[in-house]
């Protein structure tokens, strides 16, 4: 018997709502819980949810020195094991890459904007343009599969039933208005020149869901092999 699809999204800042992901989880009419991992121990058992998301953080994925990253990578890990397959976005791609194996680092440079990629697989990515906002960047985890990439850093791969993500296809233009308020000091810091980039958010917007939308739709279905709008029993 089919039941609804059924994910665990955990949030890190107030800042990092679900966006994109959350409007297509309510088209497939899928259950989903948002974890404030930041303020709340997780007790639950990952098993009882189909997949879970990890979304973006103002934190680096190898800075132990807060208490809900070690807490998150012990949660993935449990995951993981289970077979129950994650998606992860920016912080949570890198940190999914560091539980499976590889090494989340200071990059070089950083990549703040609207991109495009190099995509090996656009089925799944495709060229974008796609968000990104990170300083930070990995290694692939052994025996992953790069689908897209930039000069910069990897920007999606695949593990088994996992999917990592460098860049953000969560981000509407309301929360890129959120993280432009709250973070104007790194746009600042990096000569990104705040107004043009919503500009560009709010004109892109109608295609950036289109492709986010189908991103999650191959996700689930050719990476974590469930069915949107019903979950198979494991």
């Amino acid at each position: 018997m089919s039941r609804k699809l059924k994910a665990l999204i955990l949030q890190h800042e107030e800042p990092t709502p679900p966006g994109y992901l959350a409007d297509w989880l309510d088209q497939q009419k899928a259950d989903y819980d948002v974890h404030r991992i930041d303020l709340h121990e997780w007790a639950h058992d990952p098993r009882d949810y189909d997949f879970i998301a990890s979304l973006g953080s103002e934190f680096a994925a190898f800075d132990d020195s807060k208490p809900f990253i070690p807490r998150e990578a012990q949660l993935l890990r449990t995951a993981i094991d289970a077979d129950v397959p994650v998606l992860g976005l920016c912080f949570g791609g890198q940190l999914l890459a560091r539980v499976l194996g590889g090494k989340s680092f200071r990059s070089e440079h950083a990549e703040i904007g609207w991109l495009p990629v190099s995509t090996h697989d656009p089925e799944l990515v495709s060229e974008g343009p796609w968000f990104n906002w990170h300083f930070d960047t990995f290694t692939l985890p052994p025996g992953a599969k790069l689908i897209a990439e930039t000069a910069v850093a990897p920007q999606a791969y695949v593990v088994g039933r996992n999917l990592g993500l460098q860049f953000h296809p969560e981000v509407t233009p309301e929360i890129m208005e959120s993280w432009v308020k709250a973070y104007r000091h790194e746009l600042d810091g990096d000569g990104v020149d705040a107004d043009a980039l919503l500009e560009e958010t709010h004109r892109l917007a109608p295609e950036v869901r289109r492709q986010s939308e189908r991103l999650f739709d191959r996700f689930v279905t050719d990476i974590a092999r469930l069915s949107p709008g019903a979950a198979r029993g494991r």
